[in-house]
This record gives structure tokens, sequence and C-alpha cells, in this order.
């Protein structure tokens, strides 16, 4: 419409003539900013550290040397549909059935090994999901008398592991947390025909 290089009328003739605004021809539209670089970026964290929100990364992206804000970072992390990535799994889950045994180790001088053991389950994270370890360690030494890793939760896995650990040695408590697979018939009676104290967490 306006013709900058005309020969006849100037650029203010010309906006006179149509009746437009002068400051209009002179601005220029900031230019869309090309995110692919930064979505890698913030890509590339995600996938090294999945539990990362839009604020770590944004706090990663900074110490790479990015001048950017969280509330872009969330928007882009939106767009790509990319969130963090919380463990949501319990590992200690009481049965309000089974009975529980009192803690026994407040106040006990751990003086020797095989004096108490403790045990108890956490989760690892792989790509195809989670996997779960049991282990049983002598307080004393911090020794791993034995350990087992299962895909599921079972009671199985920890009866497996503390048969083992009962063939090398008899402690003369185990201490667990009150997560059913402590609390069962099946590990109490084995851990008591043993001849072994029970003790808990409260």
């Amino acid at each position: 419409m306006i013709n900058t290089n005309h020969e006849a009328l100037s650029v203010r003739q010309q906006c006179e003539l149509l009746s437009v605004n002068r400051s209009n021809i002179y601005y220029k539209e900031e230019a869309k900013v090309d995110e692919t670089g930064i979505s890698n970026e913030i890509h590339e964290i995600w996938f090294k550290m999945p539990f990362y929100g839009y604020r770590r990364i944004t706090a990663a992206l900074c110490r790479l040397g990015y001048n950017i804000n969280h509330k872009r970072v969330a928007r882009i992390m939106n767009e790509m549909k990319l969130k963090a990535i919380y463990p949501v799994t319990k590992t200690t889950l009481r049965n309000l059935a089974h009975a529980i045994y009192p803690y026994l180790l407040k106040d006990l001088a751990i003086i020797r090994a095989n004096q108490a053991w403790m045990s108890d389950i956490t989760y690892i994270k792989l790509p195809a999901g989670f996997v779960y370890l049991v282990a049983l360690i002598d307080v004393y030494s911090r020794y791993i008398i034995s350990w087992r890793l299962s895909i599921s939760m079972t009671t199985e896995f920890c009866l497996e592991m503390l048969k083992e650990a009962l063939s090398k040695a008899c402690p003369e408590i185990i201490n667990t947390d009150q997560g059913w697979q402590f609390t069962s018939h099946d590990w109490i009676n084995m851990v008591l025909l043993a001849n072994v104290l029970v003790s808990m967490d409260w």
C-alpha cells in the first residue's frame, strides 16, 4: 500500500492521502522466535531427568546460559506435553487385620553382628516400569545378608529372601516397617519359628 521508494510522494504524504498513521509504517513486527532449539534442549533435560518440573528445567537451562523464565518453559513443556514424572508407588502399605509388634531397637546398644537385622522394600525406576528390591541388612556390620528383586510387591519374594538369610545365620531380632508383607502370617511365622524376635517401626 505504501511505497517507501515512491518518486513523487514521500511516505508522509502517502500516509496523509490514505489516512494512515505513519508510525505504523515503521513498525516492524517482532519476528517470531524459533523455539525449536530451546524445545530440543528442554526435551533433552527432561529425558535425562524426567522427575524435573518446569522450574527445575528452567534452572538447568539458566545454568547452560539460556536467558529464559519459568513461564516460557512451562508453556513450551505444555505444548510438548512434557510433565514431571513423580513416583507414586508406596512400598509401605499396612494391613489393619495383621498384628503389629513393638519396636525393640530403641535405646538398644548394637554391639555385635547378628544381634539385629533390618529389612525394607524400595523401588527402582526402569524404562519399562518399576521393580521392587527387598533386602535384609545386619545393623552392626551393615552387611547385606540377602536380597531379592520382583516386578510386584508380593509377600513371596520377601519370604524367599528371608528363607535364604536364615539359612546363613540367625539374628536375635529382625526389625521391619509395618508393611503388609512384614506383618503377614507367613513372614511372622517364619521369623518366630527361627526363634527370632519380631520388631517393627512405629
